[in-house]
């Protein structure tokens, strides 16, 4: 499974966010990845998704889906883009 959050705001990619995991876990998928895009700014700064989609793995009701989440390989983006390990579903 892979999510795209690319042109989103924080209102839109927040709920696809969880509702991706929640379809993720229902239909026993156990890692999938979360290409927020790498962000960078001209001036130097992080895009907002970036630095927000690990915040929101780490809460509920997220936090309680996954194991655990790390940037992805440079072939699956990179530093845009997390694996998310999710438990099995309950």
């Amino acid at each position: 499974g892979r999510l795209d959050l690319h042109g989103m705001t924080q209102a839109e990619a927040h709920p696809a966010l969880e509702d991706f995991l929640e379809w993720a876990q229902a239909n026993a998928k156990r890692c999938v990845i979360v290409i927020t895009g790498k962000g960078l700014r001209a001036d130097g700064r992080i895009g907002v998704l970036r630095t927000m989609v690990p915040r929101w793995l780490n809460d509920a009701p997220n936090r309680d889906r996954i194991i655990a989440f790390n940037h992805a390989q440079p072939k699956d983006g990179g530093e845009g883009a997390l694996y998310v390990l999710l438990k099995k579903r309950p």
